[in-house]
């Protein structure tokens, strides 16, 4: 009798982001109000911002500029000519029942970005992720529920309209992505690039960054995409991983009991760790949207595109190949040194200054950013200049002072004394003249330790040394020390 296998189906994930991204202004895209965060609830607004009757917006000029580059930083073509639409819709924080927004002419399309995962050995694997467009558009206001985080259970809610008029960029990506950690990875790239062009600071618990998934599954071999349902609340890199993972489960465990997929808009619940149904999705023609009609379309010239192509630095995913490649840093150093610009900048400097630059990133990412973490502090707030840090590894490398003697020095290095004033009378002896009777003498005071090393306890070397050591309060060149040590014991 043959018994037939069952053979289990496989599934892969497809995964797209939607990223909404504060453009770091002082005024809103459309009006002058402010755009600080944290003021007092309804306080930075305006007519324009609230839809009052008879009002006229006006695009802030900045805001162009940062869509402008931030789009050339993702390798999109520019549009030279696009419009803004209205999006209708209500809701209670959106006080003119529509947003403006850009829809069939959007500022740049067609970029890419590259991720970089590095596995266990340190070894990187690099994919580069389609940008589908990129568009500006006004964020709406803010609900805040009492007695709850979300509608569901709250007791009644409040309405802030600071955020109505903040300038964003929205950020769609190709259905390239297929696990959570390629997500993460991608929305984490996407804010170092921000950062690094400083149009926008990037902080996801001011909700200056704020990431929606689009995910659907389907058997592993099959060119259609299953119904593709949206994740909402997500306030981290680590809970956008969580949530699609937890996601892709559930849709694969509803396809095997036989459940259909529904096109919906589901919340993601960091206490329960799992998603939980919102609403029905919107289609494209729910919006009604319409050529925005007091604005009027938008054309970048072909000098201002190459004056703020000229100004954009050089980008995180460049410096790590420039790292890996050129300073022979390995992935992980390379990664966390162009995890923030001014980490960067302080390595940068360091090098241009003279120092070796696995050296200067050992003591970046490892000594240094001990120190920042224990004191939640930002390497902009240490008082040990780079220049200073490339004196304390010339004096390594040179045999002036140990690696220990720095260690040791540390604190006081990072809370701004100079490397003069903090290893002054204790440079390492090197002159074998100096140091030869200083051997002498010690085992001279010793004859009972001689006596048995020559006796055939040859461990006893290291109890010389040691003295050596201590004689010259850890002055004595170690490597010149034990070289004098063993000729002086078998002479």
């Amino acid at each position: 009798m043959t018994t037939a296998t069952t053979v289990k189906t496989e599934y892969e994930a497809i995964i797209g982001l939607e990223t909404h991204c504060q453009l770091s202004t002082n005024t809103k895209i459309f009006s002058n109000s402010s755009t600080a965060f944290g003021a007092d609830p309804n306080t930075n607004i305006d007519p324009v911002c609230m839809g009052l009757p008879g009002v006229l917006p006006v695009l802030n000029e900045k805001v162009l500029e940062y869509a402008v580059k931030a789009g050339l930083a993702l390798n999109c073509q520019i549009a030279k000519y696009s419009k803004f639409d209205r999006k209708q819709y209500f809701y209670p924080d959106l006080p003119k029942n529509y947003q403006i927004s850009q829809y069939d002419l959007p500022i740049a399309e067609h970029g890419w970005l590259e991720i970089e995962l590095v596995d266990a050995e340190g070894n990187p694997t690099r994919k580069r992720i389609g940008i589908t467009r990129l568009h500006m558009e006004e964020d709406a206001g803010k609900l805040v529920h009492a007695g709850s985080d979300r509608l569901s259970g709250s007791s009644y809610s409040l309405v802030d309209y600071n955020r109505a008029g903040i300038p964003l960029v929205e950020i769609v990506s190709e259905p390239d992505l297929r696990s959570g950690l390629e997500a993460a990875e991608y929305a984490e790239e996407l804010r170092r690039i921000v950062r690094y062009l400083g149009v926008s600071d990037g902080n996801m618990q001011e909700g200056s960054l704020r990431c929606d998934v689009n995910i659907s599954v389907r058997p592993v071999g099959r060119k259609e995409f299953g119904t593709k349902v949206e994740i909402k609340n997500m306030n981290s890199f680590s809970a956008i991983q969580r949530a699609i993972d937890y996601e892709i489960e559930r849709q694969i465990a509803a396809i095997e009991a036989g459940d259909r997929i529904i096109q919906e808009t589901r919340l993601w619940e960091e206490g329960a760790q799992r998603t939980s149904s919102m609403r029905v999705k919107e289609g494209s023609s729910d919006y009604r949207y319409f050529p925005e009609p007091d604005l009027s379309p938008i054309e970048v010239t072909n000098a201002q595109l190459e004056q703020w192509r000229s100004e954009l630095p050089e980008l995180p995913a460049q410096k790590r190949h420039h790292y890996e490649s050129e300073l022979g840093l390995s992935a992980y150093d390379a990664r966390v040194l162009t995890e923030d610009r001014p980490v960067t900048e302080y390595f940068e400097t360091a090098i241009a200054s003279g120092a070796n630059p696995k050296a200067a990133a050992n003591w970046i990412t490892q000594d240094i950013a001990a120190h920042l973490n224990k004191q939640k502090l930002n390497i902009t707030e240490i008082a040990l200049t780079p220049i200073n840090l490339a004196d304390i590894i010339t004096r390594i490398e040179t045999g002036k002072i140990s690696n220990a003697q720095a260690k040791q020095k540390l604190p006081d290095l990072l809370s701004g004394v100079s490397p003069e004033k903090a290893f002054a009378g204790l440079e390492l002896i090197t002159d074998p003249s100096v140091l030869e009777p200083i051997v002498d003498e010690v085992i001279a005071a010793n004859s009972k330790e001689l006596e048995k090393y020559r006796n055939g306890n040859t461990n006893l070397k290291g109890f010389f040394v040691g003295q050596v050591l201590k004689k010259t309060d850890k002055r004595a060149d170690p490597k010149l020390t034990n070289e004098l040590v063993e000729k002086k014991l078998n002479a």
